[in-house]
């Protein structure tokens, strides 16, 4: 059947006195129709039939016509049945309709029952650009439906120099209700903290944990003593883990003492544990210490804690850290053995005592080699610790996987020519650059990236090293192609 027979057909068919048979025919002209049969979709927006209206608004947006969309479309949009305000919407949008008529269609739908229309109304406000109802969508914050309210965040961000929309964001950050609240805030700029403060200051005690936690971020960084007496007070009656966990985070990172007793008591939560032991970490207290020795031996402490109070310890840098990591260090836990290894390298950082020195650097060495899972925390703490370079050295010429190979590598200098290590060391470069795995071709570009740029070019018995290096420069690898052009250009920009 051509289309002009198809077409008689859907006509004849639109004009039958069942609803099923003219919704049928509505949608047919909608995909094959022209634009004279317009006309036919618009008279059927007065249909007595829902599902012949919604037919109707579909075809509507498939035939394309925006000159007939606009006609009924937004009365469509304010129908009695979700369906035709659903079809009606998606429509209006497809059709790009702009106009007051459609502004205010969409703005109505901001506060539909049926969220498939809320979407729709704001992904036709962010086509138009304009806000809409700004209460309406303000109050989208606090949809359940992340579809709904990430789309009504994203607008109002995109509509944030219009005055109504910054005053309404701060009227619902003052007196709007749970996760609308909450949001308002966090997208506030923290400029505008000052105005807030009162607000704050009760938000403390929110029925929201969201606002609560909102609350409490911000007002951390108000340097007032009454403010910071009011967050320490409250996290002494904080009965929610979240809410407790984000206070002891705020508190214990500006060092105040007043968070030892409610970190002790939130030290079990599966929650808040872990931000109890950072901050008993934060604290000097000798209180705060034997808890935490304590902490990283208490096997019915959640991994998680247990790690944490790793972490903390190595952060405390007490004069038995090390021994309490280095015992630690091949526990069968996984998260256990993270926070030891993340402790260590605070200790590292901060400089080890002269008798710390080599039985750390022996011990993360040798962990190198056998720890599969944390190869590259190892290597984190391991950075900066001269004493691990013999070892170090060992693994690179005999190491137990590709990964441990590009560790070791990683962590020799290669960028002192006067030292006879460093020459051994680009040897060791050199030779993998032809080695079969990624990382370990990456560190080894990177480690004669240091040598010439400390000396200009490559060494004198690499006369095969340009070839190699431009053969990886089309290496499937981005960060590896990138690392062989920046190493090439370096050479030909200075001395060869």
């Amino acid at each position: 059947m051509g289309s002009d027979h198809q077409i008689a057909f859907f006509l004849r068919e639109s004009a039958q006195p069942e609803p099923e048979r003219r919704a049928a025919a509505l949608k047919g002209l909608g995909r094959i129709g022209r634009a004279e049969h317009a006309r036919v979709l618009v008279d059927a927006a007065d249909d007595p039939a829902a599902s012949v209206r919604a037919a109707a608004a579909a075809a509507l947006g498939r035939l394309g016509i925006p000159e007939a969309g606009t006609e009924v479309l937004p009365l469509l949009m304010g129908d009695a049945d979700p369906d035709v305000r659903r079809r009606a919407s998606v429509a209006a949008v497809r059709l790009r309709l702009d106009g007051l008529a459609v502004t205010r269609a969409f703005a109505r739908l901001l506060s539909d029952p049926d969220h498939h229309v809320r979407i729709n109304a704001l992904d036709g406000l962010a086509a138009l650009g304009v806000p809409g109802d700004v209460t309406a969508l303000a109050a989208l914050l606090g949809d359940p439906d992340h579809a709904v309210w990430g789309r009504a965040r994203t607008l109002l961000y995109t509509c944030r120099q219009d005055p109504a929309v910054r005053a309404e964001l701060l009227r619902t950050a003052r007196e709007g209700k749970g996760a609308a609240r909450a949001r308002a805030l966090e997208e506030l700029p923290e400029r505008c903290t000052g105005q807030l403060l009162d607000s704050l200051l009760t938000g403390l005690r929110d029925p929201s944990p969201a606002v609560r936690i909102e609350a409490a971020r911000r007002l951390f960084h108000v340097e007032q003593r009454q403010v910071q007496d009011t967050l320490a007070a409250a996290l002494h009656t904080e009965e929610h883990p979240e809410v407790a966990a984000g206070l002891l985070r705020g508190l214990a990172g500006r060092g105040d003492d007043h968070v030892t007793e409610p970190a002790v008591r939130w030290l079990r939560d599966p929650v808040a544990g872990p931000s109890a032991a950072r901050a008993l970490g934060a604290v000097d207290a000798g209180t705060a210490a034997a808890h935490l020795r304590t902490a990283l031996t208490d096997k019915t402490l959640s991994s998680r804690t247990r790690a944490a109070t790793a972490a903390a310890i190595g952060s405390a840098g007490r004069w038995d850290a090390v021994w309490l990591l280095l015992s630690l260090l091949d526990d069968p836990d996984d998260d256990l053995r993270a926070g030891v290894l993340d402790g260590l390298e605070t200790l590292v950082e901060n400089g080890l005592r002269p008798w710390e020195r080599h039985p750390v650097a022996w011990a993360l060495a040798a962990h190198l080699a056998s720890d599969e899972r944390h190869i590259w925390r190892t290597r984190n703490a391991l950075d900066g610790l001269a004493q691990a370079l013999p070892d170090v050295r060992r693994l690179a010429d005999n190491a137990p996987s590709g990964e441990v190979l590009a560790a070791a590598l990683s962590l020799l200098d290669g960028d002192d020519p006067t030292d006879e290590h460093t020459h051994h060391d680009v040897r060791r470069f050199l030779r993998s650059l032809d080695d079969p795995h990624e990382p370990v071709r990456y560190e080894a570009v990177l480690g004669l990236e240091r040598w010439a740029g400390a000396t200009g070019s490559l060494p004198p018995d690499s006369a095969n090293a340009r070839t190699r290096l431009t053969a990886l420069t089309e290496d499937a690898s981005p960060r590896l192609r990138q690392a062989a052009t920046r190493l090439l250009d370096t050479l030909d920009s200075g001395p060869r």
